[in-house]
């Protein structure tokens, strides 16, 4: 479809940004929900809000009446569980209210949740929708609580969960890339351990296809590629697009341990979140992080056009082009 009012949060961020111009590029009017203090999209319009004023909510979808919403606004870092629930969980169920208070006709909120919020798998054993969700740390947890409130709602709802997402304009993976770029191939002791990814833009069609589809209604899927890596084979594909010989570093897990013990004293300091602690340093200790596309596939047909290889050439174009290394 095209041509709709789209309401959108997160359109600031990585996901969100891609997913923005693809629904521009196909003529819709999008509106983003931008907190206070945020600079204004330069493509498409913005309206300002803060997630805890829900009158403020309900005014702009009373306002704009969206065809759909997509709901990619989260935080990925925080120091307490409440940080990540005021930040993943809140902004949810405020959002939710205010749909079902002032546009329960709504065609379908398409919530973008995460892998953490069902947790870790076992080598060879790629999680499906029907495992039992068991989220290891904070962020997973806010993600599934979040999930919860909108399988709760009486909305149109669609529940997508990518797996590790790159692409151009990412910044975690980012570091991967500076890192080889410089001649070093660095692991945290996670060299064979495995995980499912997925490039960007096959991660917004999957998005927008399961916006769509009416078979998708009431459903949660997984979004990544089906072809499994490990991080070493991963990285060894960063540096032979690079094209320059790295030496290969493995911190190990005790180094990994003594960061993120130092990333929570620097924190505590500062008071400032750092990515590497305790919580994340628990989900990078584990086998393996996959999940199955298998049920995207069934019910919806989708399939990554992307692979791993052609990805990672894409991303380093894109780094190398707007020399952010």
């Amino acid at each position: 479809m095209s041509g709709e009012t789209i309401l959108i949060t997160g359109a600031s961020g990585f996901i969100g940004r891609r997913l923005r111009d693809a629904l521009l590029e196909r003529g819709d009017d999008v509106v983003a929900i931008r907190r206070p203090g945020s600079p204004p999209a330069k493509e498409g319009r913005t309206v300002e809000a803060s997630y805890d004023d829900l009158q403020r909510l309900r005014a702009i979808v009373r306002d704009e009446k969206p065809t759909r919403v997509f709901h990619v606004a989260g935080v990925t870092k925080g120091r307490t569980y409440e940080d990540f629930a005021r930040g993943n969980v809140m902004p949810t169920e405020n959002l939710v209210r205010a749909l079902e208070l002032e546009h329960p006709a709504l065609e379908r909120f398409v919530h973008v949740s995460s892998l953490a919020a069902y947790g870790p798998a076992a080598p060879g054993r790629p999680l499906a929708e029907d495992a039992p969700r068991r989220p290891i740390e904070h962020y997973g947890l806010s993600k599934l609580e979040a999930e919860e409130v909108v399988e709760a709602s009486d909305l149109r709802w669609t529940i997508v969960r990518p797996s590790g997402v790159y692409g151009p304009g990412d910044v975690d993976y980012l570091e991967l890339f500076k890192a080889a770029a410089k001649r070093v191939n660095l692991f945290f002791g996670n060299q064979g351990r495995w995980f499912s990814a997925i490039y960007v833009d096959d991660c917004v069609r999957a998005i927008l296809a399961a916006a769509e589809h009416p078979e998708t209604v009431g459903h949660g899927y997984f979004l990544t590629d089906d072809q499994p890596t490990t991080w070493g084979r991963f990285q060894d594909r960063i540096v032979a697009t690079i094209g320059k010989r790295a030496l290969k570093l493995d911190l190990g897990d005790r180094l990994v341990s003594l960061a993120a013990h130092a990333g929570e004293l620097a924190t505590r300091l500062d008071g400032k979140p750092r990515l590497m602690n305790r919580q994340k340093a628990r989900m990078g200790f584990q086998d393996a992080w996959l999940c199955s596309g298998a049920k995207a596939r069934e019910d919806f047909g989708f399939q990554c056009e992307v692979h791993h290889d052609e990805g990672i050439r894409r991303t380093h174009a894109w780094y190398r082009d707007n020399g952010w290394y």
